[in-house]
């Protein structure tokens, strides 16, 4: 991409830069991108009876959102190149709404995992293309913008894990898991009708470059194996913990409370530790800091569960909403133009959303054969430990050369 052409996508979006507004749809967004995952969890045993759901099937309602996370990824950055990324947004907010209007209709396994499917497929393209907007928009507080739109995200799963579980109780399972339709029809009217015009890349002009460029560059993978293993244990977090606490004792509103809990100081953390990191080029330090939670939250679950619930689901919470921000800031770091560094982010999630996916599906196939939580709670305190290792190889220094000549 020409200079020229930055320059223009640049002017284009400074009015939204700072723009209060622009922010606030930020936030919106992402407070809708989680709670059709979270809400799933606290009912799950009680779906699972329902509909007589073994574990390895019940895993898919996390795990398929969380592949499609990845393989929609690809679709959704190449899509924005055609229509803009305003357009493309806008089809992913209905389809987000849809996946979960499929909910109230559902009596069986195949539609729910396919509302699961259709409402992650939304979910992927957003998420895709979100973090290249936030630094766009926000080119001189990428850190802070980033954190409130993380923040909103894992937020909006604190929302979706309490709420379920009451809803279920009152008025069905059905209803709980569907109701998230009204809040995406909602943001989908906000997009619309208030989205700055310079979330366009069509009307800018300033397309994007392809997300595949990057599948060359060792960096690229770097990043997307580091992002995806560090967060599969959000992933089986979402999908497990809820059954882990219900089968030593807990009913069924404490156990989507711990999820909520959790949701709650990912938030916090998803805010606080790039405000923490922002004052420094080199993120390392902080990263550190979230991993050493997560596996001090990993080994709780493993080793002592009962001793602290609270505690463990608060610690991990911290390290994994602060580890999700940071991630993708370190990847948006790489490259100093928007649009590169918008592809690259794309690329990290289109290859590291499968690679989280497969924490929930191993914890699953680990119950139907008769193994334990607990097994599955050490196994993310091994990769924890692995990640904070790759950690080193991301100083400042190396993210230019690691990105040409390619991207000179």
């Amino acid at each position: 991409m020409s200079d020229a052409t930055t320059a223009r996508a640049t002017r284009a979006t400074s009015a939204a830069s700072v723009s209060p507004a622009a922010l606030v749809l930020l936030v919106l967004v992402g407070l809708n991108l989680r709670p059709f995952l979270t809400s799933v969890g606290p009912v799950l045993d009680i779906v699972r009876r329902d509909i007589d759901l073994p574990f390895r099937s019940a895993a898919m309602l996390t795990t398929l959102p969380f592949v499609l996370m990845g393989v929609v990824a690809f679709v959704g950055f190449g899509l924005a190149r055609r229509i803009g990324e305003k357009h493309a947004l806008l089809a992913a907010l209905s389809l987000l709404a849809v996946g979960c209007a499929l909910r109230a209709v559902t009596h069986g396994s195949a539609t729910l995992i396919a509302s699961a499917g259709v409402a992650g497929a939304g979910v992927a393209t957003v998420q895709a293309l979100m973090p290249g907007v936030a630094k766009r928009w926000f080119p001189s507080r990428m850190p802070m913008a980033m954190g409130l739109y993380s923040a909103a995200l894992v937020g909006g799963g604190a929302l979706g894990a309490v709420t379920s579980p009451w809803l279920a109780s009152h008025v069905g399972w059905h209803f709980a898991l569907a109701v998230w339709a009204v809040p995406a029809l909602g943001v989908l009217a906000l997009w619309r009708n208030a989205a700055p015009h310079g979330a366009d890349t069509v009307a800018t002009g300033a397309a994007p470059p392809s997300v595949s460029r990057f599948a060359g560059r060792p960096r690229a993978w770097q990043l997307a194996a580091y992002f995806g293993l560090a967060n599969s244990g959000y992933s089986s977090l979402v999908a497990w913990l809820p059954s882990f606490y219900r089968q030593i004792g807990m009913d069924l509103q404490q156990s989507g409370n711990l999820l909520a809990w959790m949701a709650l100081f990912q938030a916090i953390a998803a805010f606080l530790m790039p405000m923490l990191a922002r004052r420094s080029d080199d993120r390392r330090p902080v990263l550190w800091l979230a991993l050493a939670l997560q596996c001090v939250g990993f080994a709780g679950f493993a080793m002592f569960p009962t001793l602290a619930p609270w505690l463990w689901v608060a610690v991990a919470g911290l390290g994994l909403g602060g580890f999700f921000s940071l991630s993708l800031i370190v990847t948006l770091d790489h490259l100093p133009n928007p649009h590169d560094a918008g592809a690259l982010a794309a690329f990290v999630q289109g290859i590291g959303f499968p690679i989280a996916a497969a924490g929930p599906w191993l914890i699953g196939w680990l119950r139907d054969a008769g193994g334990s939580f607990t097994t599955g709670w050490l196994l993310h305190l091994a990769v924890a430990l692995a990640m904070a290792g790759l950690t080193a190889a991301f100083s400042p220094a190396s993210y230019r050369r690691s990105m040409t000549p390619r991207h000179a």
